[in-house]
């Protein structure tokens, strides 16, 4: 039997840590982001060529999870966050082009997996005597719906969402506000960077934590970070059977957690070939890898939304898999597509009968401007159905509504405004929470 890993902070002034602790922690006691003392390797041999997306996600964190009680629960745990697919699907008459579709889960958008993976651990990780715990989230549009719809009703947990009032679409500013219950959404006087600023300095406030116990649902969780690399796996395992080929991706991208799971797959020796990151008009990643020196700036309001971010953490971990900064340029490309850009993208493609969001349209933007000879495939990350305020003007017809995505919009929503400052979420945590559910509450609550 392998050695268990011990976690360790992209700082490195915290103490090692479990899995179970540093997913339940979120982030680690000094600020920085958990990472595995060393990343697994693996060989493409030791997948189940017949496997669904829940077998490769089993068996690739396998690893990740030696030692634990969770460690006998991950499949269980990954038949609950996997039960619906990521279809590789080819992109018209290209045969070396496909779109990977993530959007197929309750929230429509590819946060669903992590969402529902951390949920799962959250459920077996917590002791019926522990106090009740608050999850904090900052969501630039998709991250709060995803987290919401995973930790619903959920006994002993309690969600507070914080969303930059105004700079969500109409749909995903419903979707944030209609569950109610054990989840309430708070609408911040601010951009994403505030939501997610504010969200980091309560999980570093100790004498608040002793008061009410705090955990993330954000991609600076391991426990949401860890599941995203599962369909990357799938994907590629499967392209490299069907075509003798690694397979390439241009992956849209804010805070930088879905990339990173990509990167970390091909870290681990899965056949994954270049990663192209595909940023909108927010610049600190394509100015980084363009040469400049990293620097976090106010994140700028796009039609891509969910990646309207200027300091992306997951940076932290990028740095911590490549040290040197000529060794990670030569890992990534990144580049930045403008509104009129992403406009002219969904038009175009929708002429041929595909209609996709603002943020994989920077994806299929980047993917056009490629060597198109090679293998790749652009990285679908939410329903288009959740833009109809940008696409439908542009493409002059409805788009239709996912069902799950439908049932939620037609529920009453509600968000509470925040002044986007530290203190004023300490204060409303400390005076103005919800009651969280109670098992007997869940019950009833049905």
């Amino acid at each position: 039997m392998s050695e268990p890993l011990l976690y360790r902070s992209t700082r490195g002034l915290a103490p090692g840590a479990g899995i179970g602790e540093a997913i339940a922690a979120g982030l680690a006691p000094d600020g920085g982001l958990y990472v595995p003392e060393a990343l697994p390797r693996l060989d493409p041999a030791d997948f189940d060529p017949r496997g669904s997306l829940a077998d490769t996600a089993t068996r690739l964190l396998r690893p990740f999870f030696v030692g634990h009680a969770l460690a006998a629960e991950l499949p269980a745990i990954c038949a609950e966050a996997f039960a619906f697919d990521a279809p590789l699907r080819p992109l018209g008459q290209h045969p070396g082009v496909a779109v990977l579709e993530l959007f197929h889960g309750p929230s429509a958008a590819f946060k669903d997996f992590g969402a529902r993976f951390l949920a799962s651990c959250f459920r077996r990780l917590r002791k019926p005597d522990e106090p009740p715990l608050t999850i904090l989230v900052a969501t630039s549009g998709d991250t709060g719906a995803a987290v919401a719809a995973a930790f619903h009703r959920q006994p002993g947990v309690e969600v507070v969402i914080l969303y930059p009032d105004g700079l969500v679409s109409p749909r995903q500013a419903h979707q944030l506000g209609c569950f109610g219950d054990n989840v309430r959404a708070l609408r911040v006087a601010g951009r994403f960077d505030d939501c997610q600023r504010m969200v980091k300095a309560a999980l570093n406030d100790a004498g608040l934590q002793a008061r009410r116990p705090l955990s993330s649902a954000n991609s600076i969780s391991l426990g949401r970070l860890l599941p995203q690399m599962a369909y990357y796996a799938h994907a590629s395992l499967q392209w490299q059977r069907e075509h003798g080929r690694p397979l390439n991706f241009v992956v849209p991208t804010g805070n930088l957690g879905n990339a990173l799971a990509c990167v970390w797959v091909r870290e681990m020796g899965l056949p994954v070939g270049e990663i192209e990151l595909a940023c909108n008009a927010n610049q600190t990643l394509p100015d980084y890898f363009g040469g400049a020196a990293y620097a976090a700036r106010p994140a700028v309001a796009t039609l891509a939304n969910a990646m309207d971010v200027g300091a992306p953490s997951n940076f932290e971990r990028l740095r911590w898999t490549f040290p040197y900064d000529a060794d990670l340029r030569q890992q990534l490309s990144s580049h930045s597509v403008d509104d009129a850009t992403i406009c002219a993208t969904v038009l175009r493609h929708a002429t041929r009968g595909e209609v996709f969001c603002p943020h994989t349209a920077t994806a299929m933007h980047r993917f056009e401007q490629r060597d198109r000879q090679a293998d790749w495939a652009v990285v679908a990350t939410a329903h288009p159905a959740k833009f109809e305020s940008v696409i439908e003007p542009l493409i002059g017809r409805t788009v239709p509504v996912p069902p799950a995505l439908a049932a939620m919009l037609d529920r009453p929503a509600q968000a509470e405004p925040l002044e986007a400052t530290d203190a004023a979420l300490k204060a409303w945590l400390l005076g103005e929470g919800a009651e969280v559910c109670g098992p007997e509450q869940a019950r009833r609550l049905g």
